[in-house]
């Protein structure tokens, strides 16, 4: 099954169980802008410094920013506390090099990265501006990776590979805490705006790999800020 229908039916399944024991009126929700702009850090593809000379420890990569549609899905469990599922059509990102290879292009992917929380809100559910806050857990799985024609190129002209090879990246799934903070702005007894910020846990191992076989890999700590804004629809 691919991530994308993975997560529309895990998002089903979250709607089927709570509409079995809820009103109409616990639901909400949001439909907007979601930006996730990486806070990231990374290892160092050792193989490459050593095959190319570069000095050990010099290189690294970076993931860039990336908007996408997003949509969250609030039920209220109590007075003041509600669960939030956030989803989101698949953020695509360039991977770049820094350091020893800054300016180089190392590749691209794409991620989907739902994520639960409890969210506590400050207000009453009819006040016209509610703050709150948030703790979850949140899962993020890559898919449709490649490899850049630049990297391919210099692992050629490094002598790590032939021209009629064929070079992979592969990055692996990870899950990781949320924090969110926001707040919701009541324009009328269903609509409203609403906004917030995200900060989640991502890490993941990055694979380069040659006909199949792993030649260099590098840790990459995205830990990304995630901000949205939008329209709120109160059932």
């Amino acid at each position: 099954m691919k991530p994308l229908s993975r997560c529309a039916v895990a998002l089903f399944g979250v709607l089927s169980v709570f509409s079995i024991s809820s009103q109409a009126s616990d639901f909400s929700i949001n439909v907007g802008a979601i930006t996730v702009m990486p806070d990231d850090s990374s290892g160092h593809l050792n193989v490459v410094e050593q095959v190319a000379g570069m000095p050990t420890n010099s290189t690294g990569a970076v993931v860039n920013t990336n908007t996408q549609l997003g949509l969250s899905v609030d039920y209220r469990v109590a007075p003041h506390w509600q669960l939030s599922l956030i989803a989101a059509t698949p953020f695509a990102h360039d991977i770049h090099g820094s350091g020893s290879l800054a300016g180089m292009s190392i590749g691209r992917t794409k991620q989907l990265p739902p994520t639960l929380l409890v969210q506590y809100h400050f207000n009453d559910d009819n006040a016209e501006f509610n703050p709150f806050v948030g703790v979850g857990v949140n899962y993020t799985t890559f898919f449709d990776e490649k490899v850049d024609d630049q990297l391919g190129s210099a692992l050629v002209g490094m002598g790590a590979m032939q021209a009629t090879d064929n070079a992979e990246l592969a990055l692996s799934s990870s899950w990781g805490l949320a924090f969110q903070a926001g707040i919701n702005w009541q324009l009328s007894q269903q609509w409203g705006v609403h906004a917030m910020v995200s900060k989640i846990a991502i890490d993941t191992d990055a694979d380069v790999r040659i006909n199949g076989t792993t030649v260099d890999s590098i840790k990459v700590d995205i830990d990304p800020y995630v901000a949205m804004l939008g329209l709120r629809y109160r059932f």
